[in-house]
């Protein structure tokens, strides 16, 4: 019965992260062929625009547009959600406690 369970979660590890690794390698392939810009460029422009320090970072699709969804926590501890256009790197939305900056 051990052996059963030992070889599922073996399985069901080996399908996570296939899929995880199947996300950066889309994620790498729209990089290189300029559909967004690099994760560095959106980081940079966050960070100077939003102080704080780095939670989370995804390239997600949003209803067909990939964007940059960005997860700050401020000087003060206040978690900042930040949307960037990925393709030219615009601001659509700010959201959290204390933000001034919005779109």
């Amino acid at each position: 019965m051990k052996t059963v369970f030992y070889l599922a979660l073996a399985v069901l590890l080996a399908l996570s992260t296939t899929a995880h690794a199947g996300d950066h390698d889309r994620a790498r392939r729209a990089v290189q062929s300029g559909q967004v810009l690099p994760l560095k460029t959106i980081l940079d422009k966050a960070m100077a625009e939003f102080p704080g320090d780095l939670i989370e970072a995804e390239l997600e699709d949003e209803h067909g547009a990939l964007v940059y969804e960005i997860k700050l926590i401020s000087p003060e501890g206040n978690v900042i959600k930040l949307l960037y256009d990925a393709k030219d790197g615009h601001l659509l939305s700010a959201k959290g406690r204390g933000v001034e900056k919005r779109p």
